[in-house]
């Protein structure tokens, strides 16, 4: 059936109205319906999200409650490492860590029968008390809303819920207002580009309005390639609508008619849904010409990139966007001058045009009390690596380290010691235990020596090598330069031979002189934003943990035991059960001794460090040195 077009402000408000009694009904139960919702973010999918939703339908069916009961796909929740997660509206229960199998025990229970299943419950790891209500869990407590409104609550796939959480609020203010107004506005809450750099939107804005063209454009960056970040995806597959309406107010506010998300292929499920909003709000008249009667036309366009790191640099975008090969180009002149087909454009990231309708709603006094001085608003983070709480998280702007790590994320798993934490990808640095209370905003992890990038934020601690990491983002960087200057081509791989030697065993202290020499000859000379700041992981590690580049450089050891070529494989005597377990496994033979008579030993010259004996043990008897 054809969707009846919206074609006044007039209708829009009548439907958004309806909309939003929808969505209040729903979470209050006014509708007389229970609502079973279910996280369908990427990783959620991947632990069969997709075969719960299934199986609740089925068990819909199967009672016939089709009339007294739904079952929808929402986006991330955030909560990442308890997925996949069910919530059941209007009581608000949030069930984690659900499996296929759960589904038939949480319907006969909690839906026909109004009793909770309690073993379903998150459980509180310090007071080990269930707890029922989402909002109430230590991972959400500090956290602000703004970007990731709608994730985990709407149907990304049904542009009604999202008309019912807000959307096109920010679009309909800002057609009331003069173009100029609406950059003031955005220039006035402080918003700064969220993709890393932290340029002020309205700024950028300003120059492409200023360029006299008849022919304009917007640019959606979605290219998201940072090692662990998922922050622009997670937005996409939970409220693509939100992204949409940023875009149509920065092409309103500079004159361009056309817009373009430029989203990298691994991305399929954003895609999808991004595709899927694009097409409803054609039909509804929201997209397209003269929308809502007010003379303003826009149509959005996709570009799927193939992977390339270095397309997230906005010129080597631009290129790809235009079938040429993903290479930056000298600037000036920018973009907001020249820049897709030759023509003024503005790039944004996917959580900085988010932000826009929000701001547009509210107003921009009120989001610029949102945050620091210098930095308003919230920031999405990817939080990972040796931490308990795993996931998505939004912040506003001057939380502290520390509460990321250990309000929200809960600390570090087993009581290890935090070593550092890595923000900004292979573009930052790592700030370490006396730089925790650093509260977070641009210019603060500037002058630590990290950088807020795109929002990764990957904890490390006592068992990661310093020295390993920065190899790590290297070999990362080396793979992903493009190869146009020297300087960032030839430079970088220079800097992972000496770092490999660091690792291996291999280098003298003079090799230490070289990294830094090296890494200030890269920043200065590369051309765009991946060289410029490929040394940063080499300098950030060299300048805070210099014992231990110091340790494997003169004494040959890597404490942490990574370094394959450093450490050594021993048998403890004294606890040794002369069972042959660890004989019996290791896959080269480099282990011998007589079953039940003779205390077993390792011969390191043919051991290969695999580690497959210390899991093979029982006793706890084989370590590494």
């Amino acid at each position: 059936m054809k969707v009846k077009s919206i074609q006044t402000l007039n209708d829009l408000n009548k439907k958004i109205k309806s909309c939003e009694e929808c969505v209040t009904k729903k979470f209050n139960g006014e509708d007389g319906k229970r609502h079973i919702v279910v996280c369908g973010g990427t990783g959620c999918l991947s632990s069969d999200s997709q075969l719960i939703i299934d199986n609740f339908n089925n068990l819909i069916k199967k009672h016939k409650l089709e009339d007294k009961v739904t079952c929808n796909v929402v986006g991330c929740f955030g909560f990442c490492s308890q997925g996949p997660f069910v919530k059941i509206y209007p009581e608000d229960t949030l069930y984690h860590a659900v499996k296929p199998s759960d589904c038939e025990k949480i319907f006969e229970s909690d839906i026909l029968n109004n009793k909770i299943v309690e073993e379903l419950l998150y459980e509180d790891p310090n007071t080990h008390e269930k707890i029922k209500r989402q909002d109430d869990i230590n991972f959400y407590k500090k956290q602000l809303r703004i970007v990731l409104n709608g994730c985990g609550q709407i149907n990304p796939e049904i542009i009604d819920e999202a008309l019912g959480f807000g959307a096109f609020k920010g679009l309909i203010k800002a057609l009331s207002m003069k173009r100029q107004d609406v950059i003031n506005e955005v220039l006035n809450s402080g918003l700064r580009g969220r993709g890393g750099a932290g340029f002020s939107t309205g700024k950028k804005w300003q120059f492409a309005y200023n360029q006299d063209n008849n022919t304009k454009y917007v640019v959606c960056n979605g290219d998201e390639g940072d090692p662990g970040a998922f922050m622009d995806r997670s937005i996409l597959e939970g409220n693509p609508v939100s992204v949409i309406e940023g875009m149509m107010i920065a092409g309103y506010a500079i004159g361009a008619e056309n817009g373009y998300f430029y989203v990298r292929a691994e991305y399929p499920i954003a895609v999808k849904r991004l595709q899927i909003a694009i097409k409803e709000l054609e039909e509804l008249g929201l997209l397209g010409k003269n929308i809502l009667n007010s003379g303003f036309n826009f149509n959005v366009h996709i570009r799927l990139g193939a992977g390339a790191f270095v397309c997230g640099e906005e010129t080597a975008l631009l290129n790809s966007i235009e079938g040429k090969r993903g290479m930056p180009r000298p600037r000036p002149p920018f973009p907001a001058v020249k820049g897709l087909w030759g023509k003024p454009t503005i790039i944004n990231n996917v959580e900085t045009l988010a932000n826009v309708p929000y701001i547009l709603r509210i107003g921009a006094e009120k989001f610029a009390s949102i945050g620091t001085e210098k930095s308003k608003g919230t920031k999405v983070f990817a939080l990972g690596g040796k931490v308990k709480n795993v996931g998505l998280v939004e912040v506003p702007m001057g939380t502290t380290l520390r509460e990321l790590i250990y309000d929200i994320g809960g600390g570090i798993p087993n009581n290890k010691r935090f070593q550092a934490i890595q923000t900004g990808g292979p573009s930052g640095g790592c700030l370490t235990l006396s730089e925790l209370d650093t509260p977070i905003d641009f210019d603060n992890l500037i002058a630590k020596g990290s950088m807020m990038g795109s929002g990764g934020a990957i904890v490390m601690d006592e068992d990661n090598c310093m020295v390993d990491v920065a190899k790590f983002y290297l070999e990362f960087i080396c793979d992903e330069s493009c190869g146009k200057c020297s300087q960032c081509r030839i430079g970088t791989k220079r800097l992972l031979e000496i770092l490999t030697k660091v690792t291996d065993g291999r280098a003298t202290l003079e090799d230490i002189d070289k990294l830094e020499s090296l890494s200030e000859s890269i920043q200065v000379g590369s051309l765009c934003g991946l060289g410029q700041t490929a040394p940063n992981p080499v300098i950030s590690t060299l300048t805070k943990f210099r014992d231990v580049y110091l340790r494997h450089v003169v004494d040959k050891k890597c404490d942490a035991g990574v370094c394959k070529n450093l450490i050594s494989f021993h048998i403890d005597p004294n606890k040794c059960k002369k069972c042959s377990l660890c004989a019996r496994n290791c896959p080269v033979n480099a282990i011998s001794g007589v079953v039940g008579k003779e205390v077993f030993k390792i011969d390191n010259n043919k051991c290969i460090k695999c580690g497959t004996c210390i899991s093979a043990c029982k006793f706890n008897a084989i370590y590494k040195k």
